[in-house]
């Protein structure tokens, strides 16, 4: 059996090996989309294909949606090339389940996949053609937190962000450049309405994306590529809105062990790829069940009936922000990025198997949730706070089917530490004059500094997760050597009192030199992250 649209024909086969196919005609709403696109996707790896396209999908059995998402990537090439266009850009669903058992699904609600490349004419003139169109409702984003950002935590433009402000729209390459591009054709075409609708893990992220397509249309107006009136139509929220979400499911990477599975009941060349860029990604995806996505109702152009998708919440901006507030800044989030690097350093590889094994670790996880985090996150109403944090220890952490790693929960996350952690630490603030009172959070941002040393607790070295800031604390580090405490000295400084990273100053907030002595205790020889987690948990 083969995922291709020939392949799915032979619907006998599929259905016998256990694997649900389309109900609805896959070519049919591929050519709606093609002809008079709605909805258009920036960022179309993993989470993209098994949550925001498994809503379409399920859209399209219903009957209530009629064409498919337009695919766009703008910045791993390869996925097109290897994923996406092999298998006519089906998607194949792996839902894992607690007890072990399994749902396949082939997905064709991804109806053409284009590549954001400006020195491609091709490519970049059937965007254009796209974003031009008047049915086009709304642009959905998953490109992650650093996909928005334009500056490095000095202040200074990224390299490419400095290139693509002075070469203009028509050479764009970063993901806010081409988007800023793309307006600027929807605008001259009539200057038609449309949603741009971030469902990046980050806060605010509706407010993230708007300024950021802002500051590249002000930097090109300076530079004489757009006009003021352009400036007047990104600005105007009742035309180009910028919608809010709070999105989770848990995505891990895709499981060689899934892939073996579904060769062996007969699906051919399911096998894991890694691109050049490091995108761990396969034909099919692998991911728990629960899902939520939060969306604020704004959209100047229409939009599908996603309140009748899986797991889909329309709301207004304030439910949305204080559902966000709840899972990314204290019941989730925060408990991978705290744990996730820790688990890397103590040489485990899967975080479920992790809790499940390790007491110190549970106790850390569940004091970041239901200690630091449940007494100062507000109620955003249409879910519990402490319902949430429940099925996570009770349903979705412990799910070691899942296959999630600490390594993938390691990735970027100097972009999400001021998130993930400082609205907490501000909280406490703000109720208690300071947040001494902190334990497991401090702990966390510890241990992932730790682990950016790059040596687990026994002395061995291993490679960093993916992090545009690896380099540079790297270099800051490279004086400090695990087994010699002595060798820290102030290296934390600049970091714990970064206003950029972390939304504040943990000196300030009373938190810094709690984080800088839990370090130096990480730093004394082997098993010393242990005795660490161990002691502080255990207070």
């Amino acid at each position: 059996m083969k995922l291709t649209l020939d392949g799915i024909k032979d619907r006998q086969a599929w259905e016998k090996a256990g694997i649900k196919l389309p109900g609805y005609d896959v070519e049919a709403v591929s050519k709606k989309a093609k002809d008079a696109p709605g909805w258009v996707h920036f960022g179309i790896g993993n989470i993209f294909r098994v949550f925001i396209g498994g809503i379409a999908d399920g859209l399209l059995e219903e009957g209530v949606l009629d064409r498919g998402i337009t695919c766009v990537e703008t910045f791993d090439y390869d996925v097109l090339d290897k994923i996406y266009k092999p298998y006519d850009n089906l998607s194949l669903s792996v839902i894992l389940h607690g007890d072990g058992t399994r749902e396949y699904k082939v997905m064709g609600a991804l109806a053409e996949a284009v590549k954001a490349q400006s020195p491609d004419p091709e490519q970049w003139n059937r965007l254009k053609e796209i974003f031009k169109a008047k049915s086009l409702q709304l642009v959905s984003f998953t490109i992650t937190e650093k996909g928005y950002a334009l500056q490095k935590a000095d202040g200074s433009w990224f390299p490419f962000v400095e290139a693509d402000i002075n070469n203009g729209p028509d050479r764009a390459t970063g993901a806010m450049a081409v988007l800023t591009a793309m307006l600027y054709e929807r605008y001259k075409a009539g200057k038609y309405p449309i949603a741009l609708v971030s469902m990046d893990n980050c806060s605010k992220n509706g407010a993230k994306l708007r300024e950021s397509v802002l500051t590249m249309t002000e930097e090109w107006k300076k530079h004489g590529f757009v006009e003021q009136d352009f400036m007047d139509y990104v600005s105007d929220e009742s035309i180009v809105a910028f919608p809010w979400t709070m999105i989770d499911k848990i995505t891990p990477r895709p499981s060689e062990q899934i892939a073996a599975d579904l060769e062996a009941i007969g699906v051919e060349d399911m096998q894991p790829v890694i691109t050049g860029k490091k995108t761990y990604i396969a034909p099919f995806v692998n991911a728990e069940k629960p899902q939520y996505l939060v969306i604020e109702d704004s959209f100047p152009n229409g939009r599908p009936a996603l309140e009748k998708g899986f797991g889909v919440y329309m709301a207004d901006r304030e439910t949305v922000n204080l559902s966000e507030r709840m899972k990314v800044t204290v019941c989730l989030n925060p408990v991978h990025s705290a744990t996730g690097p820790l688990g890397v350093v103590q040489g485990y590889e899967l975080f479920a198997h992790m809790l499940n094994t390790n007491e110190d670790m549970m106790k850390m996880a569940r004091m970041i949730a239901y200690d630091e985090g449940l007494p100062v996150v507000p109620n955003p109403g249409i879910l519990s706070p402490q319902a949430f944090v429940d099925e996570l220890f009770h349903d979705r952490f412990p799910n070691e089917y899942l296959g999630d790693t600490n390594m993938r929960l390691s990735v970027d996350v100097s972009q999400m530490v001021g998130i993930r952690f400082g609205e907490t630490i501000k909280a406490y603030v703000k109720r208690f004059g300071d947040a001494s009172r902190l334990t497991a959070i401090p702990l966390g941002i510890a241990g992932w500094l730790r682990y950016m040393l790059g040596v687990d607790d026994e002395g061995n070295t291993y490679e960093l997760a993916p992090d545009p800031m690896n380099e540079e604390i790297q270099e800051q580090f490279k004086d400090i050597v695990v087994g010699k405490p002595e060798t820290f000295t102030n290296q934390l400084k600049s970091i714990l009192s970064n206003e950029r990273l972390f939304f504040t100053d943990l000196y300030k907030d009373g938190v810094g030199e709690k984080i800088e002595t839990m370090f130096r205790e990480m730093l004394a020889g082997p098993g010393a992250v242990k005795a660490t987690i161990h002691k502080y948990v255990n207070q």
